[in-house]
Parts: structure tokens; sequence; C-alpha cells
């Protein structure tokens, strides 16, 4: 879509698998050479194409990070996507850096408030559950078998992350083999929530080998993250109340989060108010939660939209003192104050305004939706901040079920 408003473009690829996913082999330039060159060769291929701006999938992955600091140094304009802040059925694009790095984390609320004088957008409900999930999962698989399989080419390729990726490609065809087992297991666990009769407070959990977590939170695993929880829970809680932890969809077992939650809730004698739901939708969930914890989720969104208390430990975008408690976490569990659901209603309406797309990645009928409004946004002189406060911003399509 991009060249055919008059752009030039490239795709520097790294593995079999980002060639497979590139269907043009005249604009591909693929990078054979050890990661420390990567920043000198970067920096040839700026200059050699003339290039004026570069889009990347998120900001933090270290050939990622060194582009964006070589980027900014020669003035470029910098293009950074995400999965949606408001996900799932939105796409989050920016300029500069997203998540921690977004120039989100430097407003508030009153700035929001201001930028949106001008607007009376309705803004749509947020859906109940993640999106996409079988096809992200099977991409996922697909983009490994490649790397596994058809990586001669690429000798020198290091993942980002620490797992091998045959072990990646094996948790991934895992994974799809055993959803319908998985959904029966998740399914049984739920139940026995929904018709306990007890209150409960809800901790959702995170991929730990996930950027958000990796790069802006205090934890080094989550692990740790557990283990705060848990003794927080314990110390603070009314004997009565139980604490459900709630895996992420894609959680796929590298981590034995199930025992470690129950090794560490026996440690403080709290093993039979304890439970582990692995995926699933999250609302069925949340009706009927007391709190939230979480280290950085945008799953948050959710639990904010319904005016339930939320406790955060990381940097994230949605981190602002209105709606988001500064309590101490025993204090939290005990007695939560409530958040102000104005003030997130602001928020909310502020990103469906600037950041947050309609569409998404992995479903074709998602991207084609992406496709309407992004480009042009790509193409603006402002980004999507700026847009709305000049007022160039593009009227938004309101939100179609991708499915």
């Amino acid at each position: 879509m991009l060249r055919r408003s008059g752009a030039r473009t490239w795709r520097i690829g790294f593995n079999a698998g980002d060639r497979a996913f590139w269907p043009e082999r005249s604009s591909y330039i693929p990078f054979l050479d050890i990661p420390e060159t990567w920043p000198d060769f970067f920096a040839s291929q700026l200059k050699d194409k003339e290039i004026s701006d570069i889009v990347l999938y998120g900001d933090t992955r270290p050939i990622h990070a060194q582009a964006v600091e070589i980027a900014r140094a020669a003035g470029l304009r910098i293009h950074v996507f995400e999965e949606g802040y408001l996900r799932p059925y939105w796409v989050t694009y920016e300029r500069g850096g997203s998540n921690g790095h977004s120039r989100l984390m430097d407003m508030s609320i009153c700035d929001m408030d201001k930028a949106l004088e001008g607007s009376d957008m309705e803004a749509p409900l947020p859906p109940g559950h993640w999106g996409d999930m079988r096809q992200h999962v099977f991409y996922g698989a697909l983009y490994h078998w490649f790397v596994m399989f058809a990586n001669r080419k690429y000798r020198n390729f290091k993942p980002h992350r620490s797992l091998p990726v045959t072990r990646e490609f094996q948790l991934y065809i895992q994974r799809l083999l055993l959803m319908p087992f998985l959904a029966i297991g998740r399914r049984i666990a739920t139940l026995r929530i929904k018709y306990g009769g007890f209150p409960y407070h809800l901790a959702l959990l995170q991929l730990e080998h996930d950027s958000s977590f990796q790069m802006h939170s205090p934890f080094d695993s989550m692990t740790d993250f557990l283990a705060v929880v848990i003794e927080g829970f314990a110390a603070g809680a009314p004997r009565h109340h139980h604490l459900v932890f709630k895996a992420h969809p894609l959680e796929d077992g590298r981590v034995p989060l199930r025992r470690e939650i129950y090794r560490l809730a026996e440690k403080h004698g709290v093993r039979d108010r304890i439970h582990y739901v692995r995926g699933g939708k999250l609302a069925q969930l949340l009706n009927d939660a007391r709190t939230a914890v979480t280290v950085n989720s945008t799953a948050a969104q959710q639990v904010l939209w319904r005016g339930i208390p939320l406790k955060a430990f990381g940097n994230a975008v949605f981190n602002q003192p209105e709606f988001v408690s500064t309590q101490p976490l025993s204090d939290f569990f005990a007695a939560a104050n409530r958040p102000d659901n104005r003030a997130y209603k602001t928020y909310r309406r502020y990103l469906l305004e600037t950041s947050q797309v309609a569409g998404g990645f992995y479903s074709a009928r998602g991207r084609r939706q992406l496709m309407r409004h992004v480009v042009d946004m790509m193409l603006a002189a402002d980004d999507p901040y700026d847009a709305l406060e000049t007022g160039t911003a593009a009227p938004r399509q309101q939100l179609r079920l991708v499915k």
C-alpha cells in the first residue's frame, strides 16, 4: 500500500522466516553477518537507499533498539507498531516508541482531556476476548518452521530470546495440538470459581519473554511477581477471599507457573484459596472480581473499563494515578480504593482517537481493515497525537468485529 502511494520500501530480514513472509524478492535485504556488525550495516543501508523512515514491530529487541538509536540520530521518522493497547480488535501505531517508550508515558489525563475538547466520538465497547488466537499460534509455528528447516543461508542468526528455535517450534505445535484439551481444563477451572461462592481477586499473568515484561517491569522473572502477589494477598486479604491467577492466552508452559504458584501458596499458608486458570476469555472471570493486579498487561484495559480497582507494578501507558492504585499491595487486597472511571473513559477515548487503529495482524480481514487507515497515518506529517491537537486527524472508522 505504501508503494501504491509512490513510496519505495525495503525489508531487512534476519532469518528464513522473515524471508518467507516477504513476497517481493527485489526489495528484500538479507542480513547475513554476525550481530556485532549490524549497526554499521544498518547505517550503510540508510545512506545507500536514501531512507527517510523506518518501520518496526516493537522497539525493544536488540536489533530494533540499535536501529531506533541510529535512525533517531540521523533525523529519520520512526514508525512503531504493536499489539493494540486496547486489544484485541485494534493495533497500536505510534512514532518514536511504544509501551514504556511511548509519548503517552509523559501525558496526564488533563492533557488528554484538553486534546479531546473538539471531539465527541462515542467510544465502542471493548471486546471480551483476545481474538485471532488460532491464526496467531499457526503463524508463529509456521515462522519457526522456516527458521528451523530453511535457515542455512542465515548461519549467524541469533534469536532475541534465550529459548532455542527448536524448542519454540515444539511449544507452538504442542499448543496447537492441545488446544481442545486445554479448553476443557480451563472450563472446569472457571466453573469452580464461578460457582464457588467466594469473593476473589484476579492476578493477570504475562509471558515472561514478552518485551513489555522484560524491559518495562521491576521483576527479573514471572516467579518474582508471583512471590510478591501471594505474599501481599496472604498479609492483607480477608481470610474468606480467594486469589485467581489468569495465565496469558499464549502461555506455552516454558515457565512452570502452576507449580510455582502452588509452591508459594503453600509457603504462605493460602494453598486452599489459590486458583490457576490457563488462558481463555478474561471477561468471564472479571465479571465478579473484587480487584485485579498485574505487572503491565494490556488486559488491564478490560479491568479499568469495568471500574474494578487495579494495581500495576511496571511501566505502562495506562498507569495513571487517577485509576491505577498507589496503595501498598497488602492494603490494596484488604480494601482497595475505587478508580476514577470518568478519567479512564477520557484516557480510552484519547487512545481510540489517536494511536489505536481498527484491525489486526493475523487475520486477512483484520489486515484489510487496518490498511484502510494506517497507511494514511504513516504518510501524514503529524504523528497520531499531534494530529488530534492540530485537527488534521482523519475521521475514524467505528469498530467492526474482525474474525
